[in-house]
């Protein structure tokens, strides 16, 4: 199989889920909605200027469904899915059939979904779904001893030498959620993974991959019919079964917390974490234009602030976090390591000006032409429209290009105001950091959020 490589849980933070980690889609691209018997629901995408096709299954089955004995297990789950299946019994069988027609097939998880995806010649996605239906629902689960150690090997690169956590991304959320699933690592640790067996994958596989908590997106040049009928074949067998519930964390916790890995690199790296509504939330589209206003170019305020103005970091990055029922909103990046109180206390006043001044009329017009415009884009990708589609259905009400776009430009100044005063406290600061960090740097990075132009929650 093409595994997936990068780091666990490090998705793009616009949460845009799927093939391509994006969000974008248009009226001009309206989604072809069907329900099976069995309860799968079937989205297909026609894109007509498009040459390539996206098949996307999605799961609503995450680290966020496990429990602490068996965390890791739809990873682990997501693994063997590409060892063979009935049909296809080994690895080198199943992905020859995909690539003989165009496609690369790959799968991700994450903490609240699975996905399961490849591109395809747009007239071969009768194959594509023979594989992918028959991967899913007649999987072999075989070689368990074998995956486990490539698993294994995977977790290393969140880790140090001492085994130590040094991942800002699983540091951030276990600070956030606590021992609530949403705090878990993705994969495991590597006691659970050696620990899981035959019998905990298997019943992990009979409880989610059901019909009524899978989805299947197909966009690009492609007919809803024929997209239904395939379906039909190779997923209508499956029990319906039942969705997965997803239980809310406790309440943002109250800060400020620091959390410091001591980890010895040429950097420090830092993740400061604040709360952000869920995507169907009233104030959602605000977040969504406080992260541009941020992060959106080097005209935003945080890389013309802190990099190009004062050279204390080479790149920092704002963005959105967001599950069914939650969210965080994150700044992170890396700087030298005498550099991290100054650079903490830039970042923290770029946020407080958000919480007391209006922003200009012209800078919000231009972050709101410029969310439009992004989207616009994404017509030209099949795998971003599945991804659009895909994700929506699966984890919440879909919403279609037009609505997100009319959401974010009926956002005031005054509501930037309001929601940045409401985040950006002192007391919901959540700050992880990598790196060296000396007891002097410790007590400085203090004094600078106490200092900082925040509001205080009450």
């Amino acid at each position: 199989m093409t595994r997936v490589r990068t780091k666990l849980g490090r998705l793009t933070r616009t949460r845009g889920r799927g093939p391509a980690l994006a969000r974008g889609a248009s009226t001009f691209c309206e989604a072809h909605r069907t329900v099976l018997e069995n309860g799968l629901r079937v989205l297909t995408v026609p894109a007509r200027g498009l040459h390539s096709a996206m098949i996307a299954l999605y799961v609503r089955a995450g680290s966020r469904h496990e429990t602490a004995a068996v965390n890791g297990v739809s990873h682990f789950l997501e693994h063997l899915f590409f060892r063979g299946s009935k049909a296809w019994p080994d690895t080198v069988a199943m992905n020859a059939a995909v690539e003989s027609v165009g496609g690369n097939l790959n799968g991700i998880t994450a903490r609240d979904h699975g996905c399961y995806y490849t591109p395809i010649h747009a007239e071969e996605i009768a194959t594509g779904l023979a594989v992918l239906g028959d991967m899913i629902r007649r999987p072999l689960l075989r070689e368990i001893d074998v995956e486990r150690e490539i698993i294994l090997e995977e977790v290393l690169d969140e880790v140090d030498g001492e085994g130590r956590d040094i991942d800002t991304d699983n540091l951030s959320k276990r600070l956030a959620f606590g021992v609530h699933p949403l705090g878990f690592k993705i994969a495991g640790t590597p006691e659970i993974i050696r620990a899981i067996g035959e019998e905990d994958v298997r019943a992990h596989h009979a409880r989610f991959y059901v019909g009524a908590n899978l989805v299947l997106c197909v966009a690009g040049p492609v007919r809803a019919d024929e997209v239904v009928d395939l379906a039909a074949r190779h997923l209508g067998d499956l029990p319906r079964g039942r969705l997965s519930r997803d239980f809310g964390p406790d309440p943002w916790p109250r800060g400020p917390k620091f959390e410091h890995v001591d980890h010895e690199d040429a950097q420090t790296e830092l993740c400061l974490n604040f709360p952000c509504p869920p995507e169907h939330h009233a104030d959602y589209p605000v977040h969504l234009v406080i992260r541009r206003l941020l992060d959106d170019g080097l005209s935003s305020r945080l890389p013309f602030e802190v990099v190009e103005r004062r050279g204390l970091a080479y790149s920092l990055h704002a963005g959105i976090d967001t599950f069914a029922d939650c969210g965080m909103f994150v700044v992170d990046g890396a700087c030298a390591p005498p550099k991290l109180p100054r650079v903490v206390s830039e970042i923290l006043r770029v946020l407080g000006e958000l919480t007391s001044r209006a922003v200009p009329e012209e800078e919000l017009v231009r972050v709101q032409r410029r969310h439009r415009m992004t989207l616009a884009f994404s017509l030209d990708s099949a795998a971003e429209l599945a991804g659009w589609y895909g994700s929506g259905e699966v984890l919440h009400a879909p919403e279609d290009f037009e609505e997100r776009c009319r959401r974010v430009e009926r956002v005031t100044a005054e509501d930037v105001r309001r929601v940045a005063r409401a985040t950006f406290t002192r007391q919901n600061l959540l700050a992880v950091f990598v790196g060296p960090m000396s007891r002097r740097a410790r007590r400085e990075l203090e004094r600078s959020v106490a200092a900082a132009p925040l509001p205080d929650r009450g």
